[in-house]
């Protein structure tokens, strides 16, 4: 027997346009950003984590686990990055098993010459609809549903 409690209209609803968001809104950042800076989002992702580091540089395990990648991913788009100059790849000289991976001044300033229009763009698509209260709901949606994934652990 079936003893699955179906999502009500309303949250049919508001699940299918949650992932319609999901799939527009990153798509539009992204086409804003190839046409901007000529960075692709996961590109301005990389590079947002490391303009965020200290040393403007970080281990390709916390980048992975910064990113919600998996460390292959991390692997190869690093290796596509790396040949258009917007980074450096540099063995741990620490324990000699992992590496760094490191913010280049080609990378600089790609995201800085990116960042202003990418901003722009955010504003646009999501700020400027709602209003400063609808801000603070959104927020409060958010972190208790990213409450709930980060309890339930990554993926098996």
């Amino acid at each position: 027997m079936n003893d699955t409690t179906w999502l009500s209209s309303t949250q049919q609803r508001t699940w299918r346009r949650w992932l319609r968001l999901n799939a527009l809104l990153p798509a539009a950042l992204h086409r804003g950003l190839q046409s901007d800076a000529g960075l692709s989002l996961p590109d301005f992702d990389v590079l947002v984590v490391l303009t965020d580091s200290p040393d403007a540089r970080v281990r390709v395990a916390e980048l992975a686990r910064g990113l919600h990648w998996e460390r292959s991913r991390v692997s190869h788009h690093i290796a596509r990055m790396e040949r258009r100059g917007l980074v450096a790849r540099e063995d741990c000289a620490e324990d000699g098993r992992g590496a760094w991976v490191m913010l280049t001044a080609q990378g600089r300033t790609a995201i800085e010459q990116a960042a202003p229009a990418h901003v722009q763009t955010v504003r646009r698509l999501v700020f400027e609809a709602l209003t400063p209260d609808e801000v603070d709901v959104l927020d409060t949606v958010i972190e208790k549903v990213l409450a709930r994934l980060e309890e339930a652990g990554p993926p098996a």
